[in-house]
């Protein structure tokens, strides 16, 4: 199943926070840019950081129970195989990121069987991070 890469535009309050946080701890590469937005390529997608004024307070994030966990919502974040997804959670270990739920393998021997994890960017955008065995076989499963 080829899928087509998406396109996401987020908000961030520090362009320059932002960068450093997508380049040094997710790796992505740069593409495009001006003085008010960045162009990512997050695992083959294109994800649009545009700055946007700090928020005036801090907002309650909502939740969501999934698995014993408080999963943040709204969050995006990209389906990888299992030894990309590896590689990205060691990375994340060894800078010794702050996870909002740290790794781990939800629905352990059921159908819909994935590794996962969520984090913040530095302006408060929640990304997971999902890993299949088998994307394709997995990924749609009721």
């Amino acid at each position: 199943m080829a899928l087509s890469p998406f396109h996401l535009a987020i908000p961030v309050y520090d362009l320059v926070a932002a960068e450093r946080f997508y380049v040094d701890v997710l790796g992505c590469a740069t593409g495009r840019r001006s003085g008010e937005w960045i162009d990512f390529n997050l695992f083959g997608h294109q994800l649009v950081c545009h700055t946007v004024d700090a928020p005036a307070e801090s907002q309650p994030r909502a939740g969501n129970a999934v698995d014993g966990h408080d999963v943040p919502v709204p969050h995006f974040g990209v389906v990888l195989d299992i030894p990309t997804w590896t590689r990205l959670r060691d990375r994340l270990l060894d800078l010794k990121v702050q996870f909002v739920i740290e790794p781990y393998i939800r629905f352990a021997g059921e159908v819909g069987e994935q590794a996962t994890m969520f984090l913040l960017d530095p302006c408060g955008n929640a990304l997971e991070f999902k890993g299949f065995a088998d994307i394709e076989g997995e990924l749609f499963k009721a």
